[in-house]
């Protein structure tokens, strides 16, 4: 399955997200969730996962994410049989080095890990959504970095 688009799309930073030209692709991948995203859906949608709020299929650029927590910028991608050649191994590099630079973590599973061990799946995802939300209480130091609390 394709996740991105042509580079014909014209880009501003102002329109990067959710784009119409993405619109009905993003249709589409939602009616046709792999078997592993839909069972990962189920434990992702309406706050199940700690209350937090996730988007399905949502687009950054040219890209569509698998799941994205726009509050944490976490966005959550399940691999397949595809992931794992040259191509698709360069294509998911450039795409994590793009998100990265928008402020967005990737976090990667293999579909296989959603059979064999979804409690730990989650269980990273809260781990990383605690330090993440830890990260965002922090108050701002000079030059606007996050400065640690005395004991942490």
């Amino acid at each position: 399955m394709q996740y991105t688009t042509p580079n014909k799309i014209r880009m501003t930073e102002k329109s990067t997200s959710n784009i119409p030209e993405l619109k009905n692709l993003r249709r589409e991948l939602r009616k046709n969730m792999t078997p592993a995203e839909a069972v990962l859906w189920q434990r992702l949608k309406a706050g199940r996962l700690d209350g937090t709020h996730w988007r399905r299929q949502y687009s950054v650029n040219r890209y569509i994410l698998d799941f994205y927590c726009p509050i944490y910028k976490l966005c959550i991608e399940l691999d397949g049989q595809d992931h794992y050649t040259m191509q698709g191994d360069t294509r998911d590099y450039d795409r994590t080095i793009f998100l990265n630079s928008k402020g967005i973590e990737v976090i990667r599973f293999e579909n296989k890990d959603i059979w064999e061990n979804i409690e730990q799946v989650l269980e990273t995802i809260k781990v990383r959504l605690k330090e993440k939300h830890i990260q965002k209480t922090l108050p701002l130091g000079k030059e606007g970095v996050r400065q640690s609390r005395e004991g942490d």
